[in-house]
Parts: structure tokens; sequence; C-alpha cells
């Protein structure tokens, strides 16, 4: 399926973009995967801004550190505090069970996804190249049979992690990459704009059967090649 790109002028409107697509697939009542770490904060935020009302809304998480979930290093405090804790009326909550041994956790994560129908998977990009807990040459990258398994630290904070598998995000009816930054410009390129690698686990993440939408903005887009850009998305 076909990839789409789009470029805005900065991180902020990048993460408007963004917490449109979020605060839609919310109003429909669908079961959205969302990501961790730094970029989508602001996001989320705009999310709970435009859609209050997730009532009818699922979500999961694509990865989480093996930490109690009041942790600062936990997904699920970032997911607390940047869009749940905001909301008037806040959504079913599936959330990894981090404070369980890590097999037994991404045990009943995967058991939990089969059958599950993901209508927004929201996924960020690491300098490496990495995206949910999946880093580059690591052995999960084949993992064909399991929806979600532990994954060691590709980076600080080096403890484990659970994340979803290449089959389960894949499975998302409309896959969302959110990147923004210089820094991440050269894992951009990699990702969106070479042949898929190991060693850029990003470049393996497309919708199977659905779509697949890049939101950048100009800094993160800096070494693309030319083409494929479009203005910003407003609704998934």
């Amino acid at each position: 399926m076909a990839t789409d790109i789009f470029v805005t002028p900065d991180a902020e409107s990048a993460a408007a973009a963004a917490a449109a697509l979020l605060a839609e697939a919310a109003a429909a009542g669908g079961s959205i995967v969302l990501a961790g770490g730094s970029t989508p904060r602001r996001a989320y935020e705009l999310a709970a801004e435009i859609q209050s009302d997730w009532g009818d809304a699922e979500v999961w998480f694509g990865d989480d550190r093996c930490v109690a979930p009041r942790d600062l290093r936990s997904n699920q405090l970032l997911v607390r505090e940047a869009l749940l804790e905001r909301l008037v009326v806040p959504p079913a909550v599936r959330a990894i069970p981090t404070t369980l041994p890590p097999d037994a956790a991404a045990a009943l994560y995967d058991a939990a996804l089969t059958d599950e129908i993901l209508d927004l998977v929201l996924l960020g990009l690491g300098p490496d190249g990495h995206t949910a807990s999946l880093f580059p040459d690591a052995p999960s990258l084949d993992v064909r049979e399991r929806l979600a398994v532990v994954a060691e630290p590709g980076l600080e904070p080096f403890v484990q992690r659970i994340t979803l598998t290449i089959p389960a995000l894949e499975s998302g009816r409309h896959v969302v990459f959110l990147t923004v930054g210089e820094g991440k410009a050269a894992a951009v390129r990699r990702a969106f704009g070479e042949e898929p690698s190991h060693a850029t686990p990003a470049s393996l993440v497309r919708s199977r059967e659905g779509r697949t939408t890049v939101i950048l903005d100009e800094a993160a887009a800096s070494m693309l090649r030319e083409g494929g850009t479009g203005p910003a998305p407003t609704g998934p």
C-alpha cells in the first residue's frame, strides 16, 4: 500500500495534524494504539482539546517500559498526563501490565490483542530508526507468530520493554508516523526514502491493508528526496 508523506512547517503544526487524526478516530469509537516518547505529547494535548469525549474509543499502547505506571519512564504516565486527565469522558484503556514479569506481561498483552481490530496506530521514530521498542537488527523484527513480545532496550532508559510486533502494528487500518526535528532527518530518510532494512525498523512497518501516513516538520524532512510531499492532513 502507498505511503503518504506530509510535511508541515514546524513541530506544532505536525502535532496538530496528528491530533486531528487521533480526535477523529476517537469520535468514531476507534481502537487506537498510542506511542510513547516525547514527540507525541503535544499531539495528545491538542487531541484532548479537539475531542473531549473518548468514551466510545479504546486505547492501546505500542510499547512500554517494564516499570510502575507512575514511574517517570512509563508511557502510561505520559498518556495519562497529556491525554487522559484532560478528557471529559475517557476511553477504555488497555494498558500493558508492566508490573508483571516481562514474559507474563507480553503473553497477556499478546492474548488481549488477538482478533482485535486496530483502527489507528500512532508511531514515532528514533534517531536510530527504531519505532515502538523495535530496535535495529533485534530478534523481535523477525517475530511473526506473536503480537507482543519482550524487548531488550536499545537506548536509555535501559530497562526491559514490552512492544507490539510488526504483525500487530501493520494490522492497523491507518498507521501514522509522527516525527519532528533535525535530529531525526537521517532516520526519516532511511525509513521513508530508502529500501526497507532491519537496520531501520520503522522502514519495515506499513499498514498491511489500509493507509500509512507520515507527518513530518520541515526539519525532519530535510534529508528526504524531493517528491512525495504535500499539505498536512486534516483527517484520517
